[in-house]
């Protein structure tokens, strides 16, 4: 909280104004832990949220809207543990750049076919993609380990 203060004050000139906020060994510990809780809680409600909604009359759309919101909150918990930086720079590594740009272009083109296009069962083949790209690195590590 200090060092967000110096910041705001102007009196610490070293740090850059839009990584200093952003950074999180500004928060406690504790703090961390309780927001990543608290956002990876609330992904996992979106997604069962949007199951449960999945069989309603225009439950496609809920659902595709939810588990892009579920898929969104659970990436973002992340972000209170490594910090925002860390995670882009980890999910942009050589190793994980398919499986990022995958996954961000299905959350977006899952929302595109929910509201813009109205193609329900494009949405439900993107939310399948979300999945499997966010999943990526443990099914290519279980293949390897299988393999070898």
């Amino acid at each position: 909280m200090d060092k967000l203060r110096r910041v705001l004050s102007g009196q610490d000139d070293n740090e850059e104004l839009g990584l200093t906020v952003l950074d999180s060994s500004s928060l406690s510990y504790t703090t961390r832990v309780k927001w990543f809780v608290i956002c990876f809680a609330g992904g996992v409600l979106c997604s069962i949220l949007g199951t449960a909604l999945l069989f309603l009359p225009k439950g496609l759309k809920l659902f595709g809207v939810f588990y892009t919101l579920g898929n969104i909150s659970a990436l973002a918990s992340t972000c209170f543990l490594m910090g925002p930086l860390k995670q882009l720079k980890r999910m942009f590594e050589p190793t994980r750049l398919i499986a990022t740009i995958v996954m961000l272009l299905c959350l977006i083109l899952t929302l595109c076919a929910v509201f813009w296009w109205g193609k329900n069962g494009l949405a439900i083949i993107f939310c399948i993609l979300q999945f499997l790209a966010m999943t990526w690195d443990a099914v290519i590590k279980c293949f390897t380990t299988c393999l070898s």
